[in-house]
């Protein structure tokens, strides 16, 4: 209820028309800016060609500024291919910390309630127990194939 309150609050105060204002304002300077810039990257390429044309011949400077162009998108898509290696493991440490971070709010959540039921301490510390034992079993056991025991 509080968090609503807040939210209401801020509502009726005009933060939040603000932030949206603000935020609305900020990403129409910065199309501009972005699309200033491509002009100006578009002009700076075509006096390029010009020069090249004027130096070299316009045949010669269209094939060198079309392979030079195929070079550069190639090279793009290689280092992002290359990456994408770390981003892939990136994005599964990032789930996983997740994952814990849901598991232990829902066992904190949950705790209270195991605590006052008729099972009291016994059911926390029963499965708790089990899984330490299980954990210490696996940790201790000699497998005879190295693949499954994860050492060479």
């Amino acid at each position: 209820m509080g968090m609503l309150a807040t939210l209401i609050s801020g509502l009726a105060s005009g933060e939040t028309v603000a932030a949206v204002h603000r935020a609305r304002t900020a990403a129409i300077v910065y199309v501009i800016a972005i699309a200033a810039a491509l002009c100006g990257l578009g002009f700076l390429v075509g006096a390029a060609y010009i020069w090249t044309a004027m130096r070299y011949g316009s045949l010669a400077a269209a094939l060198g500024f079309g392979a030079g162009f195929l070079v550069l998108a190639g090279l793009i898509l290689l280092i992002y291919r290359i990456s994408a290696g770390s981003r892939a493991r990136r994005r599964a440490q990032r789930r996983n910390a997740d994952m814990k971070a849901i598991g232990v709010t829902a066992a904190l959540a949950v705790l209270p309630s195991l605590l006052k039921g008729k099972g009291g301490l016994g059911a926390i510390l029963g499965p708790a127990v089990a899984l330490a034992a299980y954990a210490i079993y696996r940790e201790n056991v000699k497998s005879d194939d190295p693949d499954e025991s994860g050492r060479t």
